[in-house]
């Protein structure tokens, strides 16, 4: 597994920060039409959830890019820090523990790229889906509030694939 920097865990978060500020359509259209207006959060929030899974130890092919991608955003954030704004670059900002997926677990994960895929290539939510997964390989093994959903999230993927799985079998 990778190790996130505060370098990553802050160009996962200027994501998060540039996506809502372009989402943001104002206060008087959200209290309008609350649920149209969170609806479309909902294709970067649904990556964003995919792209922690696959950083917390997801290996093969979807491992390898998770983990290039956090090698690259935390070069990306050390990068902008120290050159941008006179940072240090390296500072380690991961949790110390982190709940792996199981076997099933992952196999949701393969089933969930297969998905994640199509709707990049024929969804409209294409650039969004793409940011949120980025955003979340970012963010997913973060301690503190940037990671606050790694855990029930990775809870939740392998329980329901023992579930899905077992009850397959």
């Amino acid at each position: 597994m990778n190790i996130v920097t505060i370098g990553g865990v802050t160009v996962g978060l200027a994501i998060l920060v540039h996506y809502l500020t372009t989402w943001w359509p104002g206060l008087k259209p959200l209290r309008k039409e609350l649920a149209k207006q969170a609806a479309a959060l909902l294709p970067f929030l649904l990556a964003w959830a995919y792209g922690v899974l696959t950083i917390l130890g997801v290996g093969g092919l979807i491992g390898w890019i998770a983990d290039t991608t956090l090698w690259i955003s935390n070069w990306l954030g050390d990068v902008a820090l120290v050159w941008g704004v006179g940072g240090q670059a390296g500072q380690n900002v991961a949790r110390a523990t982190y709940i792996p997926l199981t076997q099933t677990g992952g196999a949701l994960v393969l089933i969930f790229t297969a998905g994640l895929l199509a709707a990049v290539k024929k969804s409209q939510h294409g650039p969004a889906i793409k940011r949120g997964a980025w955003c979340g390989i970012c963010l997913g093994t973060s301690a503190g509030v940037a990671g606050f959903a790694a855990v029930p999230l990775a809870q939740g993927v392998n329980w329901l694939g023992a579930t899905a799985f077992g009850a397959l079998g």
